[in-house]
This record gives C-alpha cells, structure tokens and sequence, in this order.
C-alpha cells in the first residue's frame, strides 16, 4: 500500500514523532493509523529505556497549593532548554496537581492524570522530546494558611527554585515574606529540634578540634563552643536566622511580632544533589549521531 504525504503529516502531528519514523510506522502497519500509533509507541518505549541512563539534572520545580496543603514536585531533564519548553512545562504544571492528591512521590508516580499513570505520561514525553526525564521528588506541607513562592519563575507556580512556607495564624504576606526569605537564605531545618544529629555533631567536633589548636584549657574551650555552637545553629535554622526583611529580628522574633507561628517549609532546587557528567560538545555530537 502507498503511503501518502497527507498520511505522514496526519500521524506526525498526531504523535509527535519524526517524518522518517512516521513514514516507516505507516509503512510497517500498511497504514493503518491506529495501528501506526500503537507501533510508534512501542518504538518510544524502546527509545525511553535506552535514554533512562542518561543523567537529568536540569527541569523544573513545581508549587500547587490547595486549601491548607502545599506541594513542591522536582521533575528533570537533561538540558534546560527542554524545561523552557511549553509541552513540558504543562506536563509539569499536570504532575504537581496530581501530588496534592497523594502521600509520595511513588504514589505519583502511579498517580492518574488524564487517564493515565504519571510515569506513562512521563515514558511517551521521553519518547516524543528525545531526552531522559524523571519525577525525581516531591514534598509537601500543611497548615491553617500555605504559602508558595518560585524564584525565578520560567512559567505559573514553576522554576529552579520553588518553596512552601506553612503558617499558622499569621497573614499570606507575611508567609510570602518568609518563604522569599527561605530561597534566599537556604536554612538546612526549621529549628534546632529538626537539625540531623550528626551534622549538630560533627560541627561541634569541628569546633572543638579549632578551640584546641588555640592551646586554651578545657574550661575555656567548653564556653568557647557554646558560643560557636549557639552561632552556627541561628546560621542554618530558619527561625534562629536574622529575617531578610528586617535583620535586626530573628525569624522566630519576626513571626511572634506577626502572630504568626511557622509549623513547616520546603525549598527544592532544581538538580541539588546530582551528580552531572560534563562532556565536551565534539562528545555529545557523537552520542547524539549514535541515537
């Protein structure tokens, strides 16, 4: 059976895969158009798992706030200029509702949306854009009021930086405040009580060797950590940090003038903690020319 033109073009902008594979599936499936989906689908499944070992560490962070419940989802790619793209960013925007409506990022992962489970949406996305991706992790918080805020946004609610403040009492601005003052200053916890023991370990550690190089007796160096350890903690904890906004109060300081109580934050950042492989540019050609 001939395939015509009008056919090629049809199932392109249908699938949104290339000339040359449209032609073959129509080809392969006696153009049959269902058919001719069905096979290109396959295809991209195929083209998804060869991808999947390629490091994604670029894409987006998404906000979605509904009544008193936030959510922050990070979901890669390999290149940024994938996350500018508008089919992408809307996948996105689609995946950070799903997560208001579930406990994990494993139950977004099987998570419906328009019919189908979120990894299937990401998988044809793999196929049909020609680069690895991933919904690599979400976060959530609750609170009388919640309060979202992306730096640097590349579309609504989405950018490489997105961050949920959770408020009880208290006003939205003062949240809006609060959560510009968490993207900027990046505290590791809320409070003391939330810092992990052993980072609280090893910089006391670090602190007490430093005291002892002074040569200073035990007595001494005791008070001198004390000192230390009282700094470093309002450093790293968001309400012992110096607001932003006004740096002569502490964040705790700021919200009790507020009447507001800070209950629980995010802030995700695009990539943070993957390790990227650099190539150079002759490299990726290469790869590239090589599927």
């Amino acid at each position: 059976m001939a395939i015509t033109a009008a056919q090629v073009k049809e199932l392109r902008e249908t699938s949104g895969a290339g000339m040359m594979d449209a032609k073959k599936a129509l080809t392969e499936t006696n153009g049959d158009m269902d058919a001719a989906m069905d096979w290109l689908r396959t295809k991209g499944l195929a083209t998804a798992a060869k991808k999947s070992g390629r490091t994604a560490a670029e894409g987006l962070v998404a906000v979605a706030v509904s009544g008193g419940k936030g959510v922050a989802v990070e979901v890669n790619s390999e290149t940024d200029f994938v996350a500018k793209n508008a089919d992408f960013q809307g996948m996105v925007a689609k995946i950070a509702a799903a997560a208001l409506n579930v406990a994990d990022v494993d139950a977004l992962k099987d998570a419906s949306v328009e019919g189908k489970p979120v990894s299937e949406m990401i998988t044809d996305a793999i196929a049909k854009i020609g680069e690895n991706m991933g919904v690599r992790r979400m976060a959530a918080v609750s609170g009388e009021t919640v309060v979202s805020y992306v730096h640097n946004a590349a579309a609504d609610g989405m950018g490489k930086i997105g961050v949920l403040v959770a408020l009880n009492g208290g006003s939205e601005e003062f949240g809006k405040q609060v959560a510009m003052h968490v993207a900027a200053a990046n505290p590791a916890s809320l409070s003391e009580a939330d810092l992990d023991p052993a980072v609280v370990e090893k910089e006391r550690q670090i602190q007490i060797d430093i005291a002892r190089e002074s040569g200073k007796p035990e007595a001494v160096i005791e008070k001198m950590i004390e000192g230390r350890m009282k700094k470093f903690l309002g450093e790293v904890t968001l309400l012992g940090q110096n607001f932003v906004i006004n740096p002569d109060l502490t964040v705790a300081a700021a919200a009790k003038e507020a009447g507001a109580e800070i209950v629980g934050y995010v802030r995700m950042e695009v990539g943070e903690g993957i390790e990227k492989v650099e190539e150079d540019f002759a490299a990726e050609v290469a790869k590239a020319m090589q599927g």
